[in-house]
């Protein structure tokens, strides 16, 4: 339910680390730390209420996460106000890419969803 009404306008930028020292490669297990900065670009206040992932790793296998809010939070943004969170997802290979969308309501009332752009996470070196 993409809004194209510029009232109703998020951005989302992403950017993610490889976490050494929580990973365990001979285990398959991969862990990044990925820091989210939202953005109310729009003209109108509205609060995330839910974020839906989908997170791949290199074997094409997809994990779907959804929950309510992020990081315990339903941050509520008015014009101009962004919030910055740091969550990790964990996957079996060194290579993968996530993106979803968070769903938001705005103060009228209105529901749309502001995409989460597709980003990389990669083991620093493995892709050039």
């Amino acid at each position: 339910m993409e809004t194209t009404d510029d009232r109703y306008r998020i951005q989302v930028d992403v950017k993610s680390t490889y976490v050494v020292e929580h990973s365990s490669p001979d285990d398959d297990r991969y862990v990044f730390a990925y820091t989210v900065t939202v953005r109310n670009t729009g003209g109108v206040a509205a609060q995330l209420r839910t974020r839906h992932w989908i997170i791949t790793d290199a074997n094409a296998r997809v994990q779907e996460v959804r929950g309510d809010g992020v990081v315990g939070e339903q941050p509520r943004l008015a014009p101009g106000e962004g919030f910055q969170y740091t969550s990790a997802a964990v996957i079996e290979t060194p290579v993968g890419s996530m993106y979803g969308s968070y769903q938001m309501v705005a103060d009228d009332g209105h529901r749309f969803d502001a995409p989460i752009p597709a980003f990389s996470l990669s083991v620093p070196n493995v892709v050039h």
